[in-house]
């Protein structure tokens, strides 16, 4: 027997639990950079309006930190840094999975119950990396097809898939690293978003300051961090091809440190001691809301904190987005498809607070969620066997699934508000008129928890389900208008309810019916869950 014997088994394993989830996210991914390059293609007929949005939009300090630089003004030059946030989405899902199937695993007792068997001391590790690195590089082949596709040159198309594929292979090297580090799934997941928050902090610091690409005292910053790396391989704009190497050998480096780990800790232990928490419990874990708030705290401080830093960049951005462009007709169209209002520093303000409620949304189903992972832990079976109800306990996990995203969106709302209040010289009505915007996203989001709520307690064993409904959401949103989807296909995502408030012109009523849907679903959830065996695997 060697080091990786069954690694073929665990890798067809993991195809077979991931054989919905997986597919989704990688074709949701791979479609968007060809949509974008399709949108600015149509809208931008002549090289003289391309470079009037460089000039006036794409090289703005405040965008280039959001997006990344932009190296010409050529439609494959302005598709990369569209899609800047690809890589960082790419890095969050590949770490997710291979933490979800080595120290998951491995928390669960499944791993211990696989090492049983004719199972070399590499294999779950391997298996989990091969899966995640197939996976990326198909993302990366099918980004590089979809752009060849929509006529964009070859090379910077394979430059562009591959410069994505790495850095997803990159994030889920540091997942496999993560999870040996700490004895808890939850660790693991912290020290690896931890870390891409890290690489997302240095490339933002280091792409505002460089403005667009054409240098600035801390552009270095950017050459840091491994989501900087895609962008200056500079797809479309002379081709650096060398700069794919930087994220290989990074991998390999994270690698050779990651393996020896994985076989000199001890089954179920981590690199890093665990801390003993006090004799006694306190006065706030006498009852499943304090218990519930005790799971919940870390993730809601670091999502909300996150979601404020991102509203204070979206704010810089909103008010330079709509000078550049006054006047150009065809750049307001671009800017209203990706989502907003008439007006088009408005237009930028609605659209990306759309896309920042679909993130919180993630959030509210995460928070439901956290009840199925502790019933399939078997932590939840112990406290049901007390007096505490069904009801109760289910209550205290799905409060966080509903407070999360109103948390998150109304921080993201008056950071936003403050930061372009300031930039217009008006923050006293910019903060509650965004503090609205963000709240009336605060419904469609409860729908989505809730529905995550209602498949933990009627069909436990599709819970993870609710991902995709996520994912058909943005996808929906994003390229539903360019693809020219009927509006009823539209009304499938309660996201497309919203009522547009910075228009002037909205009603309450869909606020209503979305919440009314809301709590159909959150007591649909709570009464199937009275109702079956714990746990249903």
């Amino acid at each position: 027997m060697t080091a990786l014997t069954g690694t073929r088994h665990l890798v067809r394993l993991i195809l077979r639990r991931d054989r919905v989830l997986l597919p989704i996210w990688i074709l949701l991914l791979a479609v968007l950079p060809a949509s974008y390059a399709s949108a600015y293609d149509e809208l931008f007929t002549t090289a003289a309006e391309r470079t009037a949005y460089l000039i006036g939009t794409a090289s703005n300090p405040s965008i280039v930190a959001l997006l990344g630089p932009v190296y010409g003004d050529s439609i494959g030059a302005l598709t990369v840094q569209r899609a800047g946030l690809l890589a960082l989405i790419a890095g969050l899902i590949s770490v997710l999975t291979v933490v979800r199937h080595t120290r998951t695993e491995e928390e669960a007792g499944r791993r211990e119950l696989l090492g049983a068997t004719v199972l070399g001391r590499y294999a779950g590790l391997t298996a989990a990396l091969l899966v995640t690195y197939a996976a990326n590089v198909l993302l990366g082949l099918l980004i590089a097809g979809g752009l060849v596709a929509v006529g964009l040159p070859g090379a910077g198309s394979v430059l562009f898939g591959a410069g994505v594929a790495l850095t997803g292979v990159v994030f889920a090297t540091v997942g496999g690293l993560a999870a040996q580090l700490t004895e808890g799934a939850g660790g693991a997941r912290g020290i690896g978003l931890g870390a891409l928050g890290l690489a997302f902090v240095l490339r933002l610091a280091g792409d505002a300051g460089g403005s667009g690409g054409t240098g600035g005292d801390a552009e270095w910053l950017s050459w840091l961090s491994p989501l900087g790396w895609s962008a200056r391989s500079q797809a479309y704009a002379g081709e650096r091809w060398w700069v794919l190497l930087l994220p290989a050998l990074f991998s390999a480096v994270v690698a050779l440190v990651a393996y020896p780990v994985s076989v000199r800790r001890d089954l179920g232990a981590g690199v890093l001691p665990s801390r003993l928490g006090p004799a006694t419990a306190g006065a706030r874990l006498a009852g499943p809301f304090g218990l519930a708030w005790r799971l919940h705290r870390t993730q809601l401080f670091g999502w909300t904190v996150g979601f404020g830093l991102l509203g204070l960049v979206l704010g810089g951005a909103a008010d330079a987005a709509g000078d550049a462009v006054r006047g150009n007709q065809q750049v307001a169209e671009i800017l209203s498809r990706f989502g907003g209002s008439s007006a088009l520093a408005e237009a930028y303000l609605g659209g990306t607070l759309s896309l920042t409620a679909l993130a919180a949304a993630g959030y509210g189903i995460q928070a439901a969620l956290r009840a199925r992972a502790e019933e399939t832990a078997g932590r939840a079976e112990p406290l049901l066997a007390t007096p505490v109800s069904r009801t109760r306990w289910l209550a205290a996990h799905l409060l966080f699934a509903l407070l999360g995203p109103a948390v998150v969106l109304a921080v993201t709302g008056v950071a936003t508000g403050l930061s372009y209040g300031l930039s217009v010289g008006d923050v006293g009505g910019e903060v509650p008129r965004l503090l609205g915007v963000g709240l009336a996203q605060v419904p469609a989001a409860w729908v989505l928890a809730g529905l995550a709520a209602l498949l933990v307690g009627a069909l436990p064993r599709f819970s993870g389900g609710a991902w995709a409904v996520l994912a058909g959401c943005l996808l929906l949103g994003q390229l539903g208008a360019v693809l020219g989807l009927d509006q009823w296909a539209l009304d499938v995502s309660p996201f497309t309810h919203t009522p547009q408030v910075l228009s002037g012109n909205w009603t309450a009523t869909p606020l209503a019916v979305l919440t009314a849907i809301a709590a159909a679903l959150l007591t649909l959830a709570l009464k199937t869950f009275r109702s079956r065996d714990i746990p249903t695997l």
